[in-house]
């Protein structure tokens, strides 16, 4: 599939060497393609498109789509925020004291925190639209429902570049887990005695597997990840599978737009007298823009093309002495540099059974509201993103969005992360377990765009990469003891690597 959206009016209009860094800065525009691009979409109309053999346009129609939802500050006669009580439409903090009729505490679906922005780009707005959020616009959240502040957890918004990547990681590494599985039962039963094998996919180690003779297993040794063996790529606990169970929610929570995914059609679920304020359609629309965007670039990429400032010898020296920095203290044994996708296409709905909906959560068959794996909206990961498209002098296109191309037409996914929970020991510990999976247990969070999503951790708390490393316990505490046992050279290329991972976007095409 061949992107051809090149030359149409931008989305967002960016100029190289707008901040400190000579990264880039983004500004919105409602233009003319923003006019032209409906606010909301019918699955039956992306369906029709596919029907009729035009699956490209189906997939640059969800996309437009898709963004102009992402960035559209919704009113209220659309449906933003909720009956929060008192005549409020948006709280930064849980209501769980208001448990009247359609009030926050009564809300269906169960709500956890919001409705707080009108937009999702007022939270993905660092240093740009669809990046991380500031701490300002932490989602705070009381998921027991408690009212108690000393319940309240709160999570800073990341930014969704590569999420399209990281779910196809997923879907990949599951479905290894799960031959893990198939072959254990096998053995076991096969041998009549009990086995135990290891559970590796990608080269990332999720413990040990038993399976008995009569079929039954054991999964007391499994780590880092559910006994179920499904790798959940979303959110801070690592525990949503896929990118449409995060939309949905986010969109009930964050912005009080309800989809009838969560609701059922015509059930005001959140009694601001508005109905199926979010079609089947939209949140495809949704899924699919947040999917394609591009992945986290680095300084020296973007130097090399010409895009920023030049960096110095010394630069570069450093960043090369902290990538090996970074591998000798052991942090690399989490923040694996690269995982690699056997096949880079994107599937919306998934073609990985667990990975889509069986069910929607209020209720109604998915193949019945016109979401069919069998007539899905696909991409290429190396071949179809469509923004940061770079035009040479000669004419030629350096297209880098896309995920470099492995030898064999995979996809290598240079994340700094391995999809996997680990404890954080006692420092970060939360006071509520919001998934029972540990207080103190976090997804791996991948370190691609770090040098431009300041602030840290799964709440904002650390304001410097040297700061967020020097939280790391538990699992981690070994790699931060020889950090802080550094020279302060080495601590200076370490961070100088960490910076050199950078988002950058644009729209155009960049005539270099």
């Amino acid at each position: 599939m061949k992107n051809n959206r090149l030359l149409k009016p931008s989305l967002h209009l960016v100029c190289a060497g707008c901040t400190a860094l000579g990264l880039l800065g983004s500004l919105s525009l409602f233009a003319s393609e923003m006019k032209n691009t409906p606010l909301h979409i019918s699955q039956g109309q992306l369906n029709e498109m596919i029907d009729e053999g035009a699956q490209a346009q189906a997939f640059e129609t969800a996309f437009d789509v898709g963004d102009r939802l992402f960035e559209h500050r919704f009113s209220a006669r659309d449906g933003v925020g909720a009956n929060i009580g008192n005549g409020q439409r948006f709280s930064l903090v849980p209501r769980a004291d208001l448990d009247a009729e359609n009030q926050w505490a009564s809300h269906i679906p169960r709500r956890v925190t919001g409705p707080n922005a009108q937009s999702c780009n007022v939270c993905h707005s660092t240093p740009f639209g669809d990046g991380a959020g500031r701490a300002v616009m932490n989602n705070i959240r009381d998921p027991k429902h408690t009212g108690q502040v000393s319940d309240f957890i709160n999570r800073q918004t990341p930014h969704i570049f590569g999420i399209g990547a990281l779910q196809r990681l997923a879907e990949e590494m599951s479905a290894e887990l799960d031959i893990v599985r198939v072959t254990a039962i096998a053995q076991a039963q096969s041998s009549g005695q009990t086995v135990r094998l290891p559970l590796v996919a990608k080269g990332v180690d999720f413990g040990l597997l038993t399976a008995h003779s009569d079929g039954s297993l054991d999964a007391s040794e499994v780590a880092g990840i559910d006994p179920d063996l499904l790798v959940k790529p979303v959110e801070w606990k690592g525990i949503t599978t896929n990118i449409r169970a995060f939309v949905r929610d986010a969109s009930h929570n964050e912005l009080g737009m309800q989809p009838v995914e969560i609701t059922g059609k015509g059930v005001d679920g959140d009694g601001d007298g508005v109905v199926d304020e979010l079609s089947v359609g939209d949140i495809t629309a949704m899924v699919i823009y947040q999917a394609a965007q591009p992945r986290p670039t680095t300084r020296e990429e973007l130097s090399k093309l010409g895009l920023i400032d030049p960096l110095s010898t010394r630069e570069i020296r450093r960043i090369t002495r902290g990538e090996q920095v970074f591998v000798d203290t052991g942090c690399e044994s989490c923040h694996r540099a690269q995982l690699t996708l056997n096949d880079p296409v994107f599937s919306e709905p998934s073609r990985h059974p667990d990975y889509r909906d069986k069910t929607f959560p209020a209720g109604q068959d998915p193949l019945a509201e016109g979401i069919d794996p069998q007539n899905s909206i696909r991409f290429n990961l190396t071949e179809d993103l469509p923004d940061n498209i770079i035009e040479h002098k000669n004419g030629t296109l350096t297209r880098l969005g896309n995920f470099e191309k492995t030898a064999n037409g995979g996809a290598i996914v240079r994340l700094f992360g391995d999809l996997k929970r680990h404890d954080m020991g006692a420092g970060l510990a939360e006071s509520v377990d919001e998934a029972g999976t540990g207080e103190s247990t976090f997804l791996t969070k991948e370190l691609w765009g770090v040098g431009s999503t300041a602030p840290y951790l799964h709440d904002g708390r650390a304001t410097t990469l040297a700061e967020a490393i020097d939280f790391h316990g538990g699992d981690s505490a070994a790699s931060r003891g020889q950090f802080n046992a550094l020279a302060e050279a080495d601590k200076r290329a370490l961070i100088a690597f960490l910076k050199n991972q950078v988002l950058y976007k644009t729209r155009e095409v960049v005539g270099r």
